[in-house]
């Protein structure tokens, strides 16, 4: 599934839902008609009542979307009170990678394509695996699994991942003095 957005906080009382877009194509994305997935049968994080457990549907379709205060606004068919839109905040919606063709810059990935991605050094050290992206204010961030078991950080950015070789299943990280050790 590639990760197209977090739904925030209720907006209103109508079922409408601040959404933290995650998506080159927002207009496209989130298009009135669209479907988007969720993970099937997750427990809501709040619930629309006092004890009333929620579990979120599988798909929720796009009823409206609008721009409001640099922040995307989105109902959903069937949310149609804030108690239920407030059930639905955290949970992450996207589409089946499958249905989204591949980027055509060369220099652009989908977080699916990296994911799973063994990371070695310019001089073929294994570093780790991919095991996430990290959509930071600043830059996306590769999620290293390192051999020890540790969690490291890695800025995708050009000058400390100068190369990444998609058919050969690798990615190469060159880091400053330190970043590994963090």
């Amino acid at each position: 599934m590639l990760i197209v957005g977090r739904i925030g906080k209720p907006h209103g009382i109508r079922g409408e839902v601040t959404v933290e877009v995650r998506t080159d194509e927002p207009e496209a994305r989130f298009a009135p008609g669209s479907v988007l997935r969720t993970e099937p049968g997750a427990v809501a994080p709040a619930a629309p009542g006092p004890g009333v457990p929620y579990r979120v549907p599988a798909e929720l379709t796009v009823e409206s979307a609008r721009w409001h205060q640099e922040r995307l606004l989105v109902t959903f068919e069937g949310v149609l009170d804030r108690n239920v839109a407030e059930a639905l905040r955290g949970t992450l919606v996207g589409v089946d990678s499958e249905d989204v063709a591949p980027p055509e810059d060369p220099e652009e990935f989908h977080d699916h394509q990296l994911v799973g991605l063994t990371a070695v050094s310019p001089t073929g050290e294994r570093l780790g695996e991919v095991t996430a992206i990290d959509h930071a204010p600043a830059s996306d961030l590769l999620v290293l699994r390192r051999p020890e078991g540790r969690t490291a950080l890695i800025p995708f950015v050009k000058a400390i991942v100068p190369e990444v070789d998609l058919a050969g299943g690798r990615v190469v990280v060159d880091p400053p003095g330190g970043l590994l050790d963090l």
